[in-house]
């Protein structure tokens, strides 16, 4: 939540390349910036996950994200908190008739849900650079795969879902927000 309510005005507050992803796919977003973001998004993992490295060793693991329960209990856990993250980011950041302001505090409160439905089972990634940089920090690459599919197909069908539920004013107007950065300058 302080992340977002910190950096949203100056870049959208993208942390999660499976959103931005997201966000491109239902044009909230320009494809010609997806690569520098994600590419951004990465370095910031592996920094993050380094530095826990060499500060934390050998005290913790490096913060990696491995199921505790089976593999498809943690591909179906991880899309459906994807899922809300991404539904409520749609809602609160490209609906006109959300208050942008509120934006960091309903994305910190819906990840902090998810860490209470999920974490115990797969450590509620929701993020595939989330688990990317202290997977590679500690070479532990374990069902790696659920963390860089689910989280992006579940946001995807989030931000689709909400596009296909948002009511049309009067005028027939859907209230799109210009881009993602418009709803945290409001």
């Amino acid at each position: 939540m302080i992340v977002i309510l910190s950096t949203g005005h100056i870049s959208g507050a993208h942390l999660n390349p499976a959103v931005t992803i997201a966000f491109a796919a239902l044009k909230h977003f320009p494809w010609k910036h997806v690569p520098v973001y994600i590419g951004a998004q990465i370095i910031a993992s592996f920094c993050a996950a380094f530095t826990l490295k060499v500060v934390l060793h050998p005290i913790m693991g490096g913060g990696v994200t491995v199921p505790s329960g089976s593999y498809v209990q943690a591909f179906a856990l991880e899309f459906i908190i994807s899922f809300n993250l991404m539904f409520v980011v749609t809602a609160v950041a490209t609906d006109t008739r959300a208050v942008g302001e509120l934006a960091g505090i309903a994305v910190g409160a819906t990840v902090m849900l998810n860490i209470l439905i999920a974490g115990e089972t797969t450590g509620a990634s929701m993020n595939p650079v989330r688990t990317l940089g202290p997977a590679v920090a500690a070479g532990n690459y374990k069902a790696i795969w659920i963390y860089l599919t689910a989280p992006i197909l579940g946001t995807l069908v989030g931000a689709g879902v909400y596009a296909a539920v948002k009511l049309p004013d009067e005028d027939g107007n859907n209230h799109a927000k210009p881009s993602l950065e418009h709803s945290f300058r409001r």
